[in-house]
């Protein structure tokens, strides 16, 4: 194989390696931009790189580098950043959940592709293909595996005048396998209830459902509400 080709897969291999390591940090503090997005972007920037870093040989056989006075990268430049906007098009927040960054980095590596095969750059293409199918189906299964932080907004009312203590309401989530991120505090705007609003965590996603049968069960409790974050 041609040297060359030798580097190409080794820049977008490695690219891949580094943002995988770096989302599989942020996958296991249950963060919505993980573990394949951040893969995903980085080798997008990786695949853009190699227009620039073999610049001469997608250019005319026999053409003089100083023969060019603008810079044959703008358009790739211009494309990436109305992409930019496409890709936010598909993200969306709900809560505390933002759903959509694995598909809007799929599409800006599509993207990136594109302006390869666009220039004849086939191989880097190919190679970086594979490997984003790879990411996006492959990735997944790791994903569903690695062990992670589970976030939920969690949201609990009383009668005002029969509300657990905060230490009882801790304790409760702390019998059940959670952690309290943050808690704040709400008595309802017909002065009747007396709310505690919050973001917890727990290492095991199947908590949430025990959590909500004990809570459903409760007399004490009027009402609640637990919703899970994530991409």
């Amino acid at each position: 194989m041609d040297q060359d080709l030798v580097t190409m897969t080794m820049h977008l291999v490695g690219a891949m390696a580094v943002g995988g390591v770096i989302g599989l940090e942020r996958s296991y503090h249950g963060r919505p931009a993980g573990f394949r997005t951040h893969t995903l972007v980085c080798l997008a920037s990786s695949l853009l790189m190699l227009v620039t870093l073999y610049q001469s040989k997608w250019l005319p056989a026999g053409a003089s580098m100083d023969s060019f006075r603008t810079d044959p990268t703008r358009m790739a430049q211009g494309i990436m950043t109305g992409i930019g906007f496409l890709g936010a098009g598909v993200i969306f927040k709900e809560g505390l959940s933002v759903r959509g960054l694995t598909t809007a980095a799929s599409i800006w590596i599509t993207s990136a592709i594109g302006v390869l095969i666009g220039i004849g750059f086939y191989y880097p293409a190919i190679v970086a293909t594979i490997l984003t199918v790879g990411i996006l189906s492959l990735f997944r299964l790791i994903e569903a595996r690695i062990p992670s932080h589970h976030y939920a907004q969690h949201f609990i009312a009383f009668d005002r005048n029969n509300a657990m203590e905060e230490e009882e309401v801790r304790a409760l989530l702390e019998k059940h396998g959670f952690t309290i991120a943050n808690i704040s505090y709400r008595v309802s705007d017909d002065g009747a209830d007396f709310e505690y609003r919050m973001v917890i965590r727990t290492s095991d996603a199947h908590k949430f459902s025990a959590l909500a049968r004990y809570l459903r069960a409760s007399v004490q409790i009027k009402t609640f509400r637990i919703s899970p974050t994530g991409d």
